[in-house]
Formats: structure tokens, C-alpha cells, sequence
């Protein structure tokens, strides 16, 4: 496989890697500048040379994957019989620096609803590097001509038509983030109920007032939720001290309370369960 078609198949897999890149060398070397391979805890793809060079700079990938190192590193090897080598030896006689460059697992969202406020949302979201699930039962919410502001998305966007759009939670990846802003409240409260049933999910979050809140709570709990279980529901949703109701300015606040999110999962302060 070619080394790209690792990095995506990783991506697509939700696991991380390490992308090992051959950036200098001084003399002869067994490969050229700009050789690549992928590594992963249990597989590597392609080659930077083979050998005490290759085999260091994979044991240098997976101890980062153990360790969760987000920061690239550079490693620099000499290949001649006086370096000391666990590996066996290179005697090329050359020098070369190679690149470490750790390849995460990118958050998922998954938006319940492409109403106004879901729309304006899944525009800010599309340009991060993410996976984006759009989720509606109505399929005109998901036409192409209503989703032409993505031609252009960094993140990569699963549109969901879904007339029972519960069924999706049990599709989307481990550690989802899910925002339920449907149009239809009856549909708001079986998407909570069906996600507080599901272990495999990140955050969610329920659009609309502390008011409506109330009503989801004494609705859920007598569905048999324990107070633990409507903790895990965030409503109202959305980074306090951003003002305004219009669905742009809503969107701003649930966007940027996410990516705070994002930032303490990349830290281990906040990973998902």
C-alpha cells in the first residue's frame, strides 16, 4: 500500500500512526531525500531504507504512539560501522535525519438536525480538521444545493439521511461529540434517550433553554435515566458569555465550546470514555 493510501486508511480506521519521512541525508544512504512509510502500533507501510535505520526510526514511531506524543520529532542516525546500532549494522557511511510526525485521530462531531442553526454550524465546523456527520430526516435539509457551502471542507462530511435518525448513533465512530438541535422536540427527547443509551459516544449536547431542559429531565428520568446518566447531557449548549440568539452567533458559541473540548482531549484532560 502505498504510503498515502496508509495515511487515509488510518484516518478512515480511527487510528493513530506515525508518518516517517527520510528529510536529509549527508553522503550515500540506502534511500533518497523525501522517502516516507507510515507506522502504526501493529503495521508499518513502505520503507525509508530498511535495516538499523528503518527498524530505530519505527521503534522511535511506536514508543511516541505509546507515549500519545502529539509534536514531531527528528531523529538523526549515522550509518557506518562505528555508530552504535540495535539493528544490526548500515555501512553506507552516510548521515541521515529523518522526520517523526505523529498522525491523530481527528474529533467527530455528529449535528442532529440541518436547520438554521445546524447549517450555519456545520459551516464553521467544516473548516477543521475533523470528521463531520450531518444527520436529518428531511431530505431536502440535505440536498446539494442546501450543503454547496462544503464543496470546499476541510473535514471530512458523511451526510446521514435518516428518517429515524436514532439509528445513526449506533453508526457514527467512538467518541462521537453529538448535538441535538432537531426541528421537532418529540425527536430531540428520543435522540437524548438513545444516547444516553449508548456508551460509545463523546459529549452531546441539546439545543434550546434551561426550560426545555427541565421538561427533557422529568421526561428521561422517567424513561429510567439516573441523574449520573443526564449529567451527561449539556443543555443549554454552547460557550457561556458569547451573546446573541440569531443561529450564527449560536453557532459561534457551540463551535467554540467544542474546539475547548477538542483541545482538552488532545491534553488527556477531558477524553472521551
Amino acid at each position: 500500500m502505498h504510503w498515502l493510501a496508509a495515511v487515509q486508511q488510518l484516518r478512515a480506521d480511527r487510528e493513530p500512526g506515525v508518518l516517517v519521512t527520510l528529510v536529509a541525508i549527508r553522503g550515500h544512504a540506502p534511500r533518497e531525500p523525501g522517502a516516507k512509510m507510515v507506522v502504526s502500533a501493529d503495521r508499518s507501510w513502505g520503507s525509508i531504507g530498511g535495516g538499523n535505520l528503518e527498524e530505530t526510526a519505527v521503534a522511535r514511531a511506536r514508543s511516541m504512539l505509546l507515549r500519545g506524543d502529539g509534536v514531531p520529532e527528528q531523529l538523526d542516525l549515522s550509518l557506518n560501522e562505528r555508530a552504535p546500532v540495535e539493528h544490526g549494522q548500515q555501512c553506507c557511511g552516510g548521515e541521515v535525519s529523518v522526520l517523526l510526525e505523529p498522525l491523530a485521530v481527528v474529533p467527530s462531531v455528529a449535528i442532529f438536525g440541518m436547520g438554521h442553526v445546524g447549517s450555519e454550524l456545520a459551516r464553521i465546523l467544516s473548516r477543521h480538521d475533523l470528521e463531520l456527520h450531518l444527520v436529518d430526516g428531511r431530505a431536502d435539509r440535505l440536498a446539494p444545493e442546501r450543503l454547496g457551502m462544503l464543496a470546499d471542507a476541510v473535514a471530512g462530511v458523511h451526510v446521514h439521511h435518516a428518517p429515524v435518525p436514532e439509528l445513526v448513533l449506533g453508526q457514527v465512530p467512538h467518541g462521537t461529540h453529538v448535538l441535538v438541535m432537531t426541528h421537532d422536540h418529540a425527536e430531540d427527547v428520543a435522540l437524548c434517550d438513545a444516547a444516553l443509551r449508548c456508551s460509545h459516544l463523546g459529549s452531546v449536547g441539546l439545543i434550546g433553554s434551561s426550560a426545555k431542559w427541565r421538561r427533557f429531565e422529568q421526561r428521561l428520568a422517567a424513561e429510567g435515566h439516573s441523574a449520573q446518566d443526564l449529567a451527561r447531557i449539556q443543555s443549554p449548549i454552547g460557550l457561556p458569555g458569547i451573546a446573541g440568539k440569531s443561529p450564527a452567533a449560536i453557532a459561534v458559541a457551540v463551535a467554540a465550546d467544542l474546539l475547548s473540548t477538542f483541545a482538552r482531549e488532545r491534553t488527556g484532560l477531558d477524553a472521551p470514555s
